[in-house]
């Protein structure tokens, strides 16, 4: 006679067990869950005396420990690039340090203990770094074959030549312009030695647009000469002598590259009264961080987490404890 069980027998008991061992899982998670409930239910005013010491906490946080984000766009002129960065270096040790008397009576801040963390970057314009001026262009390219153009781009050496900045700073609270960004661009600017090169650069690049100007002028006269001459006269020896000696191109060339120039020149002559000049300043944006203005949800569910923790492992260590204790009588 065969001895073998017949597998559709087997396939029942398996069966049978999966649908016990689920039922089980279920019965067991229903009795976690009604413990809980119990366990609330008992500590009930603890549990709500923290969610409220948590929600009274959490809005004083919310209320008075906001972080702002504050922006100063600058150009630094006469080659002060380096000045610039190692003032904002400076500045950010004295805040790391504490040093409220500094920031204060040297800075010249206000509020000195609102700024939390202040830095600088360039504003990358490659373009602008590269337009007329060929040597630049040369150095991406040299420095690309060694290494790539995104971190050529970004290395200090090239960065700093960009011609704008972002000067970046955290606050605790709101800033006013008078308060924080006057003096501190004052500060900036506080160089005896920029100062007089700022002077003489003023006064050089006004000189320069007005001789300019008086150069075009001559240039006008010249060609109006010109044109008289070739409405008064018929075309000539005369007129081809003028036309091959004073080279008409390379006037016409001439003035377009000075009225080019003069364009840019009073652009740059704008931000020149000024060692660093200020472009614009955005301030106080709030920063969205996880917990910025949600303290007082995080802090009760916290403390609730911390109770139920603290509940669990008391109740474990007196299971253990009368476990020990059993074991030893």
């Amino acid at each position: 006679m065969s001895t073998k069980v017949p597998q559709n027998s087997e396939q029942e008991i398996d069966i049978f067990q999966l649908s016990r061992s689920i039922g089980g899982f279920f019965d067991r998670v229903n009795w976690s869950v009604f413990r809980a409930i119990q366990f609330f239910i008992r500590n009930w005013i603890v549990v709500l005396i923290l969610v409220v010491l948590g929600a009274v906490l959490g809005y004083y946080l919310d209320s008075n420990k906001k972080s702002y984000n504050n922006q100063i766009v600058v150009t630094p002129n006469f080659e002060s690039v380096d000045y610039l960065y190692a003032k904002v270096d400076l500045i950010q040790s004295k805040i790391a340090a504490g040093d409220v008397d500094f920031l204060k009576n040297t800075v010249g801040l206000a509020n000195p203990q609102t700024l939390r963390k202040i830095e600088i970057k360039p504003i990358a314009d490659v373009y602008k770094f590269i337009e007329d001026k060929e040597q630049n262009l040369e150095l991406i390219k040299l420095m690309a074959e060694v290494g790539e153009v995104k971190k050529v781009l970004e290395d200090n050496v090239t960065s700093k030549n960009y011609t704008y900045h972002t000067i970046s700073f955290l606050s605790n609270g709101t800033v006013d312009e008078k308060d924080v960004v006057e003096p501190l661009l004052k500060y900036l600017n506080n160089s005896a030695y920029f100062n007089s090169i700022q002077k003489i650069g003023y006064k050089n690049l006004q000189r320069e647009i007005a001789q300019n100007d008086t150069i075009i002028a001559q240039i006008d006269q010249v060609l109006n000469g010109l044109s008289s001459t070739a409405k008064n006269s018929s075309k000539n020896d005369k007129l081809v002598y003028y036309s091959e000696n004073l080279q008409l191109n390379d006037i016409i060339k001439t003035k377009q590259k000075l009225v080019t120039e003069q364009g840019k020149n009073r652009f740059r002559l704008i931000s020149f009264d000024k060692t660093i000049k200020e472009i614009n300043a955005t301030l106080n944006i709030n920063e969205s961080k996880t917990v910025n203005g949600h303290f007082k949800i995080w802090l009760p569910l916290f403390f609730i987490f911390l109770f139920v923790l603290i509940s669990l492992f008391k109740r474990f260590y007196h299971r253990q404890l009368a476990i020990s204790k059993a074991n030893q009588l």
